[in-house]
């Protein structure tokens, strides 16, 4: 029996691949890649490595066995039909009798476009009938932090959420929540809505910044319209950027408001506030 994990040189497979390090023994963890090259780490370290892409149904033939735990980590192709990528992968799971599919999907309560995947897959999951465990990740930190050029150079968070509070955490976290499932007992058919200990706005977000640098950072609330044409100056292709400020008018909604508590059950641990990621990327 193996852990498998897909898309494991990703943002969010490498912390899952390295959480499961410490708590499994190394050959019984299958990574799941499209570069080889990418995964030489794991590889020196005893980890299988299996080569397989979403977009090709026959590099899964033989990827999973009967009794494999598995965590699908959602595709982020959003030209490409996520759903009929996941249920490459789901097909090729169900018919070799994997003990437990995990996917890592959105927040039940998000009404934004970006969800219509994580629907559509969510969907596809409970119809094969096979043991799953839905992760409803909410919103990262990192979504935030890893894009700090911008609002240090304009002294300005800009956003389309208005008011609206989020609960975000880390992917350290969620990944940390996923091996806690891989790893654990009873998770069968269950279904979890991640997000963190503590909620903020974006004026509290700019005021975090503020004091982590020592700049006057503002936040400047704009329409979708406006965002969206802030982002594509920017470069992002216009689709992309249509989710994006669909995501802000969810956030103004409180539909990424995540209050279950699941996250730190799972992980055992209180989630990462917003201030330590701020700090982690300004040092990094």
């Amino acid at each position: 029996m193996s852990i498998v994990v897909t898309g494991a040189t990703g943002h969010l497979g490498k912390h899952v691949i390295e959480g499961l390090l410490e708590k499994v023994p190394a050959d019984r963890i299958t990574a799941v890649v499209r570069n080889e090259e990418k995964a030489a780490g794991y590889a020196a370290r005893g980890v299988r490595i299996a080569i397989a892409d979403y977009n090709a149904p026959e590099t899964f033939d033989g990827v999973f066995s009967a009794g494999d735990q598995v965590l699908l980590v959602s595709g982020n192709e959003f030209d490409k039909g996520r759903v009929a990528q996941h249920k490459v992968v789901l097909d090729a799971a169900e018919a070799a009798g994997v003990a437990l599919f995990a996917y890592t999907s959105a927040p039940g309560s998000l009404s934004a476009a970006l969800a219509d995947d994580h629907r559509g897959t969510e969907a596809a999951i409970l119809e094969s009938g096979v043991p799953y465990v839905l992760l409803r990740n909410g919103w990262y930190n990192e979504n935030y932090t890893e894009n700090l050029a911008p609002v240090l150079e304009h002294g300005a968070v800009v956003q389309a959420a208005g008011e609206g509070r989020l609960s975000t955490a880390s992917r350290a976290d969620y990944a940390a929540a996923a091996v806690a499932v891989l790893t654990g007992e009873g998770h069968e058919n269950k279904t979890y809505e991640l997000g963190g200990d503590t909620a903020f706005d974006f004026a509290e977000y700019a005021a975090e910044v503020s004091k982590a640098t020592g700049k006057e950072i503002a936040y400047s609330p704009v329409p979708a319209e406006t965002y969206k044409g802030i982002l594509t100056g920017a470069g992002l292709p216009a689709p992309f950027a249509e989710i994006l400020a669909g995501v802000d008018e969810s956030i103004e909604k409180g539909e990424l408001l995540v209050t279950s508590g699941d996250l730190s059950r799972l992980t055992g641990r209180p989630t990462t506030p917003i201030s330590e990621s701020i700090a982690a990327a300004l040092k990094g």
